[in-house]
């Protein structure tokens, strides 16, 4: 049974394998906007807001959707959701690839969200269906390791493949299709390991064929504070490395899209090796609050470190790069222990759906505001408002881990 597999089960660290596989091409394809940013404003004479809604209309969808999704994981298991929302986003990565102006693209990358969400969704349930107990947190952390992989690749994509680049914003996008299409292939896989296995999540309540609304209401205090800091933290985070990071650091930090893309894959260089050892801390030393605490923290000290002169570019991405590392190997294992096992889904759904809610919302703002001030490489200092957006968010996030330290403290 999936909470008995012991921890040196073949099949077990196989499944993270293919999960994690799977992971890294999802981020791959999510991460593919903000390194073009720059050639879709020269090529196609898009706006710092249309290259805002690339990546918020990725997120609007799962307001509503990922409910339904999270449902769809506890009814019908993690394995068939897994391939079913990777062709989705397969699907969407080649619309965006190939899609004409504007509207073609941001019909993919709606395709791609609708599938991506609830393809994470599905993927946590995979893991926590083979790993329970002092293991979760490193596996899941494993996991979010290898998916961040594939956003270093694209972030380090101008280097590694500048000929495409070279060529103009389109074959990039296609690279980010094919990595899109070895997701399938290992979600795929996936699914044929737990069929095989008879492991497919089939909790109490499952059967119902109705959705009940207190799947996602009926829950307890830390749950809602962990929601808080999800939509919070997540926003910053998203809005800022995925969608802007690269044009701030090329116009107000006066470095070039390969040294840019370099310096931004950093923060998942580092996540590589510090989740899964994070994961592992919490699981042995059984204090998560405090380290979600500590890890909420250095979001807006990176904020401040990047905006002020007086610190090096390199010092405020190295603190974003272990709260990246830090916060999710400790929230989502979290979040999975204040939740019963029948409602995992829901409960992973529902997070889901607040922090695309606050990435779109993120998303939508921070471009508004870098048109309205002119940001640019001729006004570096129009991106100030967008850093204090992602700054007052960081802090405010923090706030709530604070509120979840204090409740899990009585």
């Amino acid at each position: 049974m999936p909470g008995d597999t012991p921890h040196h089960d073949r099949t077990a660290w196989a499944v993270l394998a293919l999960v994690a596989l799977a992971n890294f091409g999802n981020f791959y394809v999510y991460d593919s906007i903000a390194p073009v940013a720059e050639l879709l404003q020269r090529g196609r004479g898009f706006s710092d807001t249309q290259i805002g809604w690339l990546n918020a209309i990725y997120s609007l969808p799962n307001v509503v959707l990922l409910l339904v999704g999270g449902w769809m994981v506890d009814r019908f298991g993690a394995g068939r959701m897994m391939a079913c929302t990777a062709a989705l986003c397969f699907a969407g990565a080649l619309v965006t690839a190939y899609g004409s102006g504007f509207p073609g693209m941001a019909a993919g990358r709606l395709l791609f969200g609708i599938g991506a969400e609830t393809f994470n969704v599905a993927r946590l349930a995979a893991i926590v269906g083979f790993f329970t107990g002092r293991h979760l947190a490193f596996a899941i952390g494993v996991s979010l390791a290898l998916g961040r992989a594939g956003a270093f690749a694209v972030d380090l994509s101008p280097s590694w493949m500048p000929g495409a680049y070279a060529a103009g914003w389109q074959p990039p996008l296609v690279a980010a299709a094919a990595f899109a299409g070895l997701s399938l292939a290992a979600s795929l896989a996936y699914l044929a390991v737990e069929r095989r296995r008879a492991v497919m999540v089939r909790r109490a309540g499952a059967a119902a064929l109705r959705f009940d609304r207190r799947q996602v209401l009926d829950f307890a205090t830390p749950y809602w504070l962990l929601f808080a800091l999800c939509v919070l933290w997540y926003a910053v985070i998203f809005a800022f490395r995925s969608t802007f990071s690269i044009k701030y650091f090329q116009h107000a930090h006066g470095l070039e899209l390969a040294a840019a893309g370099a310096i931004n894959g950093a923060v998942y260089a580092a996540a590589l090796v510090a989740t899964p050892l994070f994961g592992w801390l919490a699981d042995r030393l059984g204090r998560p609050a405090p380290m979600l605490a500590v890890g909420a923290l250095l979001l807006p000290l990176a904020m401040l470190a990047m905006m002020s002169a007086a610190f090096p570019l390199w010092i405020g991405t190295v603190l974003i790069g272990i709260s990246y590392s830090l916060v999710p190997a400790v929230l989502w294992p979290l979040a999975a222990r204040h939740v019963p096992g029948d409602r995992l889904g829901a409960a992973f759904a529902l997070l889901s759906v607040g922090l695309n809610l606050g990435i779109a919302a993120a998303n939508l703002v921070a471009g508004r505001l870098n048109d309205h001030f002119g940001a640019g490489a001729d006004n570096p200092s129009g991106y100030g408002p967008m850093m204090l957006l992602f700054l007052a968010s960081g802090a405010l996030g923090f706030a709530f881990a604070l509120l979840l330290w204090r409740a899990q403290e009585r």
